[in-house]
């Protein structure tokens, strides 16, 4: 298989999310174009999955590829959002290295044991009601919020104030529900790295 695996669809896809990050980056100061490329990439983040499984071609790059093809997207977005947008992007990345360090491309599916609320959202790998809530947290929170700075809320899409501040305020539950799974997830990682050390002390 080797290098092949670089060519399966779902990966073309992915790298095309790439360009598709790259160019809403360099459009972010036109509205319109920003959103139509950003969106267009969130959305195919739901194919590559589907697809991999329907050709029978999943594969551990797919699965990195495809969590850093997110984290790039969502980083660069909350980094020019707010100055503080970086710290963000930063829990991110520490969890991607905390999961696929530990749990590599099956990750999704590796919380059986974890307590209830994590399980709730992490089960069937996020295909949950609270796994739904986590996602549209996750990857339309910072989209909404840009929205919300550029005024396409209230003239686009003519949204009064009381609807944008709800919409607001689900989408902010939703991704602070990631961030207690994050938050879980780092901590078992350390757990998992503190004990190994002690196991070689022993040894």
């Amino acid at each position: 298989m080797g290098q092949q695996v670089l060519l399966y669809w779902p990966n073309i896809i992915g790298y095309i999310r790439i360009a598709l990050v790259i160019t809403a980056w360099a459009a972010y100061e036109v509205p319109a174009f920003f959103i139509f490329f950003y969106s267009i990439s969130i959305a195919l983040d739901g194919v590559d999955g589907w697809l991999a499984r329907r050709l029978g071609q999943t594969s551990r790059f797919g699965a990195w590829l495809d969590v850093v093809v997110d984290n790039v997207g969502r980083g660069m977005l909350w980094s020019l959002l707010f100055k503080w947008g970086w710290l963000m992007s930063a829990v991110e990345w520490c969890v991607f290295v905390c999961n696929h360090n530990a749990r590599g491309d099956h990750w999704k599916n590796s919380f059986s044991s974890s307590p209830r609320l994590i399980r709730a959202i992490m089960d069937n790998g996020f295909r949950t009601p609270l796994g739904l809530w986590v996602v549209s947290g996750l990857h339309c929170l910072p989209l909404w919020l840009y929205g919300s700075q550029k005024g396409l809320l209230s003239h686009w899409m003519y949204l009064p104030p009381s609807i944008q501040n709800l919409v607001t305020m689900l989408l902010a539950a939703g991704r602070l529900l990631a961030l207690s799974a994050e938050i879980w997830c780092i901590r078992t990682h350390i757990e998992y790295l503190t004990s190994e050390e002690t196991e070689d002390k022993k040894s």
